[in-house]
């Protein structure tokens, strides 16, 4: 078998030891690009179950883990009567080890890091990236910088962060102005090692979502999930592709990338007819802090994604997100607010009757509960005040 790096526009293909991931010739993204797997499982449960698909080359030494993966699948009869599809399934990745999805990709990328002897990793973050950033390097014995947008993340985000010992830079912006601080900063071997979502390493660790919802659902119809700098969108497709090349996969489901209305330019450019190039948003503004992102570096891989599987791209309210993130909080099960995109969305596309009551659905919901309480007691402090205001 062979692992190697491959441009995702013109295909140059370059090492496996590169840490530079934008083309040479085309400056667009690189993915990882595996040659002669096929899928084989491990009988252990998480990520790293599926090393065979997602870097089948990395000697076992080298592996970075938390215990990550194998996340619970909810269904509950309030969320199927809110969303109007009988067959809702939600793939909680809240449940990680630091609350969020990310921890699938970080695996991967700082088991890359380890495996380059590299001793300093940089990321951009709004919260869940710099957390499991945060955690994975401190776990491995590697430096971590976090650049984090001033007043841009909750307080919850960025204390764990700060509790697993990262350095923390704040950046007079929003996310897309750091993110192009850090792109701006890396690439050299003696550079930082980026843990951003433009590192392709981390789009191998969140393609095991779509294997565990395949593997315990075995027929989806749609996937819907909450769409911020594209990393899922992009890793969902790859995923999805592969399992149809490998034999192991025969009806493809639609991919459903959800973004809230204030922060929706991949929305707006896939509505326009996908052409090149995305304009990004200069002040993209949304209560779900974690989608928040004006000028998402995977809208190329993104795309590709929802032109393999048909899939759809969608906005939401904040209005249509919060009330989706009570329904999930009051089945029980509870999210972050950008989680809840992923059933505003599907409820949404039902209601325009796209989706149909019978299909088979997954949400993916993307981070914990805990993740950004702040919200939640606003809403309190907002409903406590109208019932005690004077008629």
């Amino acid at each position: 078998m062979i692992t190697n790096l491959r441009c995702i526009e013109c295909g140059e293909y370059y090492h496996i030891n590169r840490t530079d991931y934008r083309c040479d010739k085309c400056k667009s993204p690189l993915e990882v690009n595996h040659q002669d797997v096929e899928w084989e499982v491990y009988s252990t449960k998480g990520v790293w179950r599926y090393k065979e698909m997602i870097h089948p080359t990395l000697p076992e030494e080298f592996i970075v883990t938390l215990g990550e993966g194998a996340t619970t699948i909810y269904e509950n009869d309030k969320l199927s009567a809110y969303s109007g599809v009988n067959n809702l399934h939600l793939k909680h990745e809240g449940r990680n080890p630091t609350g969020s999805f990310k921890d699938r990709g970080m695996t991967v990328a700082v088991s890359e890091a380890k495996r380059l002897g590299l001793n300093h990793a940089i990321c951009a973050s709004t919260g869940n990236t710099s957390s499991s950033a945060a955690a994975y390097t401190s776990f491995a014995g590697i430096g971590m910088t976090v650049v984090i947008p001033s007043g841009r993340i909750t307080k919850s985000k960025l204390a764990q962060a700060v509790a697993y010992g990262a350095n923390i830079e704040t950046f007079d912006g929003n996310f897309d102005g750091a993110m192009r601080k850090v792109i701006d900063s890396v690439g050299a071997y003696d550079k930082p090692y980026p843990l951003n979502s433009i590192n392709p390493w981390r789009v191998e660790g969140q393609k095991t979502i779509i294997f565990e919802l395949i593997e315990e659902l075995i027929t989806v119809d749609y996937i819907a999930v909450p769409a911020g700098n594209l990393g899922n969108t992009s890793a969902f497709g790859k995923a999805i592709k592969e399992m149809k090349d490998w034999g192991v996969l025969y009806d493809i489901p639609r991919i459903i990338a959800v973004q809230a209305e204030g922060a929706s330019p991949f929305y707006r450019y896939m509505s326009e007819g996908g052409s090149d190039p995305l304009v990004p948003e200069d002040d993209p503004q949304t209560m779900a802090s974690a989608i928040r992102i004006g000028n998402p570096v995977n809208w190329r891989k993104a795309k590709k994604s929802l032109e393999y599987t048909n899939g759809i791209a969608v906005s939401v309210s904040d209005e249509e997100i919060y009330d989706s993130k009570r329904m999930i909080d009051l089945s029980g099960i509870g999210c972050e607010p950008a989680s809840a995109a992923s059933v505003a969305g599907v409820k949404k596309l039902r209601n325009q009757g796209v989706i149909d009551r019978n299909d088979v659905v997954a949400c993916v919901l993307t981070g914990h509960i805990l993740k950004d309480t702040d919200i939640i007691l606003q809403k309190m402090e907002e409903n406590a005040a109208r019932e005690t205001a004077p008629a």
